[in-house]
């Protein structure tokens, strides 16, 4: 398997963990507020990592790593979820999952503008006509205009697309990429701990049993683990060709959401999904210019 290869094949491990992530948060925030599923996810998450890299006895960052941990976690652990927790209020998650498939482009457009990497002209049409088409579903669904949610999930997009970007440069600078989202969520603690008490409900055992194993999900499987395979695979394959893998997220979320919260899935939604799909392919095999670390 070649190097590339390897990158797309963690890249997709990765993605399916988090395809997991809108169904499992429509859920969590029936009965939890957003706050303490933001607050708290980071918190669980935190403690785990804190506890793994103090037991394999990594170095402490420097006060430059530091500074650029926080503004990952500024993205990946207070603006993707928080903005994802606010939008299952009022949208499916099927609905969710199909918005998000702009992911893709605005990482590869943060990607170019500050990790160096330059996509081919062929590589920029199959984006840009997968993103075409989840704006046009969006549309479509909220009756020509877009829904309060639908706000919501653009703003988690650009969010969690900085954020990889920036997960990504750290990686390639030498840190591996679980150590990456290790000290990320251990930097966000003194935040995300009081923020979780202080929103946490007041009679946690009101709260029904499948919120919490769903909130348990997206705090140790979307914030944390799902991290280690994807920050890998875009030091290994490249930012903007393993972040396409991620146009594949809303055809994994369809069906996710369609056995999970029993969500009716309209035949468009498919269609621009298998649409996608086969633009994830076109775009794949278009070359990119990666910077020399």
């Amino acid at each position: 398997m070649s190097r590339e290869s390897f990158g797309l094949l963690l890249g997709f491990v990765g993605m399916c963990v988090f395809a997991g992530t809108l169904p499992f948060t429509h859920i969590a925030v029936e009965h939890l507020s957003p706050l303490f599923v933001t607050a708290g996810r980071a918190a669980l998450a935190g403690f785990l990592a804190l506890a793994t890299v103090l037991l394999l006895r990594r170095p402490w960052p420097s006060r430059r790593q530091a500074c650029a941990l926080a503004l990952v976690a500024l993205c990946l652990v207070g603006g993707f979820p928080g903005f994802t927790a606010l939008a299952m209020q009022s949208v499916p998650a099927s609905h969710g999952g199909v918005v998000l498939g702009i992911l893709p482009l605005a990482t590869s457009v943060i990607s170019t503008l500050i990790a160096g990497e330059r996509p081919s002209p062929a590589f920029w049409v199959a984006a840009l006509a997968g993103a075409a088409l989840v704006i046009g579903f969006t549309l479509q669904e909220g009756g020509g205009s877009l829904g309060q949610g639908d706000v919501f999930l653009l703003g988690a997009a650009l969010s969690s697309a900085l954020g990889y970007v920036l997960s990504g440069k750290l990686v390639r600078a030498g840190i591996p990429g679980w150590e990456v989202i290790s000290w990320v969520l251990v930097v966000a603690l003194p935040v995300t701990i009081p923020v979780a008490l202080w929103s946490m409900p007041e009679e946690p055992g009101t709260i029904p049993a499948w919120s919490w194993i769903s909130f348990a999900y997206v705090a140790l499987m979307s914030q944390y683990l799902g991290f280690f395979a994807w920050n890998a695979g875009l030091a290994i394959g490249g930012i903007a060709h393993v972040s396409q893998v991620q146009l594949l997220q809303t055809f994994v979320t369809l069906m996710i959401a369609s056995v999970l919260n029993r969500e009716a899935i309209p035949l468009s939604a498919w269609l621009v999904a298998g649409a996608v799909l086969v633009l994830v392919i076109l775009a794949g095999q278009a070359k990119v210019a990666r910077e020399k670390s």
